[in-house]
């Protein structure tokens, strides 16, 4: 990127993003939705990372340094919640971590900052409301990008809640993502065409345009159980890109972690834009804590019956405060992990194509 393209792409950066940055920040933190209007038409995947165990982002960063690529950093509603959600980061302090990460090893490729799964799970008010305050906790906190995933309930209520939290988004002008279907393995129900284009005509008569569209193509969340095959419906996700690709909007795929990386790299050929990589970085981080910290860790989730990332609330403190080896051998594993992850998604190169196309 040159000079001028770099100017181009700060006087960019969101009002939000700018009022925690400062005026005096060269940090490239962009708005999701320039970013993917931008890419739209190019075969490549952003891959945004849910960092619960946040020890992962220097090699993340350094491999997006390294490969000129535009990441994103993100967390779900179950995640980090106002009240800090299973990981113990409220959306004020990921935002603080990954700047401060970014400050710290000199980043100076643009990303973005993503409310991950903002789930209605309940067709209830407060159900909504607690969406709401985490939306706009979010905003405050300086997220540029959202994801309003509603698709626990029926169509009609999804379609009204995703109006009703998205409205703010739209005045805020930054990036928006909707999901119809929900994700849930090989054993969940495919959105279907009809289904996909019905939710996002309903959506735009409400004024409401999203970038992205998740759809349950067959991905899971979390790891894969030994000899547990991989059904992605690649045809199926092709045919949703394609009748929606009349409104701008691509698909943003979920549940990535355990796919083989030579299916990774044909998801850009089928409108995929967006790759969440959210437990490959917690499987590398407990790799490499201190074996009584994770044995410790495995007891708390046996002995409460929750899954193991449930502990890292539970440990956040032990986990921060590992030895500095510990952390070394995790960023180490991450930035070489999250090299493959940007080489298959082809985003290599993805930053300066960006400030092209913005900047000229």
């Amino acid at each position: 990127m040159t000079q001028q393209q770099v100017e181009k792409l700060l006087s960019m950066r969101p009002e939000n993003a700018i009022r925690v940055l400062g005026n005096n920040s060269k940090i490239l933190l962009m708005n999701s939705r320039d970013v993917f209007d931008a890419i739209f038409d190019d075969k490549i995947i952003i891959m945004a990372c849910n960092a619960r165990i946040p020890l992962v982002v220097p090699g993340i960063m350094r491999a997006a340094q390294e490969l000129d690529a535009i990441v994103a950093y993100e967390l779900a509603k179950t995640e980090g919640n106002v009240d800090g959600g299973y990981t113990g980061q409220s959306p004020k302090q990921y935002v603080e971590t990954i700047l401060g990460y970014a400050e710290e090893i000199g980043f100076t490729m643009p990303f973005f900052i993503h409310g991950d799964h903002t789930t209605v799970k309940k067709a209830t008010d407060d159900e909504v409301d607690s969406s709401a305050i985490l939306l706009k906790a979010e905003y405050e906190a300086g997220y540029t990008s959202f994801a309003i995933d509603a698709s626990h309930v029926e169509m009609p209520y999804n379609i009204a809640a995703t109006i009703y939290l998205a409205k703010p988004i739209m005045e805020w002008g930054l990036g928006l993502e909707v999901e119809v279907g929900e994700i849930a393995g090989a054993a969940g129900k495919l959105t279907t065409v009809e289904e996909s284009v019905t939710f996002l005509q309903s959506l735009r008569l409400a004024k409401i345009k999203p970038n992205l569209l998740a759809i349950s193509n067959g991905s899971k969340h979390g790891n894969y159980k030994a000899n547990e095959e991989v059904h992605i419906d690649l045809k199926r996700t092709g045919e949703v890109a394609e009748a929606i690709k009349q409104w701008r909007i691509a698909i943003a795929q979920h549940g990535i972690t355990g796919t083989p990386l030579h299916l990774v790299g044909q998801f850009a050929d089928y409108g995929i834009r967006k790759g969440n990589v959210g437990t490959t970085w917690q499987n590398i981080a407990h790799k490499h804590l201190p074996a009584d910290l994770f044995e410790a860790m495995k007891k708390w989730s046996e002995e409460n019956n929750r899954p193991i990332k449930h502990a890292t609330r539970q440990f956040k403190a032990e986990i921060d405060s590992i030895p500095d080896a510990n952390k070394k051998a995790i960023a180490d594993e991450a930035y070489v992990v999250a090299k493959e992850f940007i080489e298959a998604f082809r985003a290599d190169g993805s930053a300066s194509l960006l400030a092209k196309k913005l900047a000229g």
